[in-house]
């Protein structure tokens, strides 16, 4: 590319009712920039610079007229003549070889774009942006393909930005009701200039914004504490860490001091230590909000949104008394229904047979295995050490504090932690950790029950950090490789860059080296993924992956070499998660009932640990790579379940999350880890 064209070098916000953003500014008269093909140095335009609709767009030699100068808007359009027209797939075509063409700007996603890397890819259709049978000359027409990443699919757009803008400062909140907020913050600088602002809550995306807004009107939950923040975005991309949390609880849209009527009609089933109840719904002035299972005498559960519970890993031979208790959403309480009595099998015929508390933990307890003597390591991720518990006793002591950690006042800290099959004799724990710049995967010796900070090797580094979507689990695999689950770091961009660590799931040799059959010659093994968090390897040797959604679906997703599974462009079975090339999960979970981060394969089943959604999932694999027989654990039980794992004795670990885990704060949390016992 000429070095006239990489003189670009401010941002342009184009002050228009559309809110166009250009996505860097150009010495030319023109407004907008020059896209260039990687390979050709040619830039793309509109044939005889025609400003119809319906005009072919191709490349040429640049020239910074108009017909070559685009700009981006916040919504991902790509538009020339002054914002009149925009870049479109014709016909929403969705088939490789659809050409492009410029057209009125109209919204559809056939004329939304997004710049990943050096690509440029159709929302719609998934298609990279290419040239017709991959020519350079002048005057080829452009169209789109199947990304393959050959040269003619790689673009420059504008400039060579890397440079990220600076956090925004001072979020603050204003004009808080029961069902809206307005947020603001101060503005973020940038080298270049900052394109837009993507405001979340708890790691999901809200609402994008352009560059020369800053503050904007927000739907909310009454009732519901959320934490508002906000990231600055360039034109080139590059994402801000985020600027620091506002909480909010917005109020009631009304007042309400009437409870809801007690429940009727309780009902109780056993079948061997697993207890079925059912009950008449309560009515309520306002709404019924949740329903609270007491088993004899203590609160067991909390069950929204249903009017039966299932309360399994019972003793058996043993009888219990249930009532319900219903709730508003102000908190107001009905009396008690009628109470219930039911006995139990005299032996355990379910799936789950029974829950032990281990112990309990003020801090959040995060990646956990166990070693070869049977006893347990668990990170505590706030406070940035690692803990020695043994199960039979309750005894837990720390075995060190990781070097080098630091917090993002969201859900960074000391994460995921795997030993090989060779800690017997090698004494290696690999970590997983953020640090004020970066995530990295480490290893340290573990010595006499103590971390041996000086035999500290930091295997890989740059993986991309943020406040969510950090990722972070660890797990060998039966190739002896060591396998790491990285989230996007609030760019969604980066799950696409296959050059890039993020949201991705990467595989290393133990020493931190790069097998020589990863598949794009890096540590990356496959793509596409937002927050990935759970990984598990069946008896097949097939590598399982929970990953967790936006605000639709969370998926369960079975990892093959170099696969693509779609992120940003694809949640779950939503957006354009058909598009050829994008691997489909093999389930999914709408997020209310999901929110899941760890996984666990025993004896062919898979038993998946949920936060938002409150309970384990159990489902079986198949032998043609496929899950079925789908069943729900614990819902409401222990609150928001993080980490599961095989124990030796043939059940499970499984941790809480209930408290804390928004934040960087250490022990501002009252979690428990249990020990499960399953069925055959």
């Amino acid at each position: 590319m000429s070095a006239r064209w990489r003189a670009a070098t401010a941002a342009l916000l184009i002050a228009a009712a559309s809110a166009v953003v250009s996505i860097a500014s150009n010495a030319s008269a023109a407004t907008g920039v020059p896209i260039v093909g990687v390979t050709s140095h040619r830039c793309l335009g509109v044939a005889g610079s025609s400003g119809t609709a319906g005009s072919t767009v191709q490349i040429r030699d640049c020239t910074a007229a108009a017909n070559q100068a685009w700009q981006s808007t916040a919504a991902g359009e790509l538009r020339l003549f002054d914002g009149t027209r925009c870049l479109d797939a014709v016909g929403h075509g969705t088939q490789s070889g659809t050409q492009v063409q410029i057209y009125t700007c109209r919204g559809g996603a056939n004329q939304r774009w997004r710049i990943s890397g050096s690509a440029i890819i159709g929302v719609e259709s998934g298609l990279c942006l290419d040239t017709r049978g991959g020519a350079i000359a002048n005057g080829t027409p452009a169209n789109l393909q199947t990304c393959s990443g050959r040269g003619t699919q790689q673009w420059s757009v504008g400039s060579t930005d890397t440079q990220p803008p600076t956090p925004p400062s001072n979020p603050r909140v204003s004009n808080l009701t029961c069902n809206s907020v307005t947020f603001a913050w101060a503005a973020a600088t940038d080298d270049v200039g900052v394109a837009y602002y993507d405001v979340y809550h708890d790691g999901q995306l809200m609402t994008s914004v352009s560059g020369a807004t800053l503050s904007t009107g927000l739907t909310v939950t009454p009732g519901v504490t959320w934490g508002l923040y906000v990231n600055a975005r360039d034109a080139a991309g590059n994402v801000s860490q985020a600027s620091a949390t506002v909480p909010i609880t917005p109020p009631q849209c009304q007042a309400d001091s009437q409870p809801p009527t007690a429940p009727t009609g309780l009902t109780a089933s056993a079948a061997g230590t697993t207890v079925t109840l059912g009950w008449t719904a309560s009515t309520d002035n306002v709404g019924v909000a949740s329903y609270d299972v007491y088993r004899d005498g203590a609160k067991a559960a909390t069950v929204k949104n249903a009017v039966t519970f299932t309360d399994s890993g019972l003793g058996a031979g043993t009888t219990y008394t249930y009532y319900v208790v219903a709730r508003d959403a102000q908190g107001n309480a009905s009396g008690p229904s009628g109470t219930v009595t039911v006995t139990t099998g005299a032996a355990c015929t379910n799936p789950v047979c029974g829950v032990t508390q281990v112990t309990t933990e003020l801090d959040l307890p995060w990646g956990l295995l166990t070693l070869p003597d049977g006893t347990v390591l668990y990170t505590r991720r706030d406070l940035f050490d690692i803990v020695h518990l043994d199960p039979a006793t309750g005894t837990k002591t720390s075995i060190g504090t990781v070097p080098g950690v630091a917090g993002t006042d969201g859900e960074g800290g000391v994460l995921g932690i795997e030993i090989a099959p060779t800690f017997a004799t090698d004494h290696w724990l690999y970590i997983f950790h953020t640090t004020t710049t970066d995530n990295r995967i480490v290893r340290m010796k573990v010595e006499d029950d103590r971390l041996v900070p000086s035999t500290e090797q930091v295997l890989l580094t740059g993986i991309l950090r943020n406040k969510y979507h950090n990722g972070g689990r660890l797990r060998f695999g039966p190739d002896g490789k060591l396998y790491a689950a990285t989230g996007d770091a609030q760019n969604g961009d980066n799950a696409q860059k296959t050059d890039g660590l993020n949201g991705k799931v990467l595989r290393i040799n133990p020493d931190g080296t790069i097998p020589a059959d990863n598949p794009f010659g890096n540590a990356v093994w496959s793509y596409g993924h937002r927050n990935p968090q759970g990984l598990a390897f069946d008896a097949q040797g097939r590598l399982w992956e929970q990953e967790f959604g936006n605000s639709v679906m969370d998926e369960t997703n079975l990892i093959v070499r170099g696969g693509n599974y779609g992120w940003p462009a694809c949640e779950g079975t939503t957006g354009s998660c058909a598009t050829a090339g994008y691997l489909a999960p093999k389930a999914t979970y709408p997020v209310a009932q999901g929110s899941c981060s760890g996984i666990a394969v025993v004896r062919g089943a898979l038993y998946i640990a949920c936060e938002r959604g409150t309970r384990m999932y159990r489902t079986t694999i198949t032998s043609n790579g496929s899950l079925t027989g789908q069943q729900q654990y614990f819902v409401g039980t222990y609150g928001r379940l993080r980490t599961i794992e095989p124990a030796p004795d043939g059940g499970l670990w499984l941790t809480t999350s209930n408290a804390g885990d928004k934040d960087s704060v250490p022990n501002n949390s009252n979690e428990k880890i249990l020990h499960v016992a399953l069925g055959g």
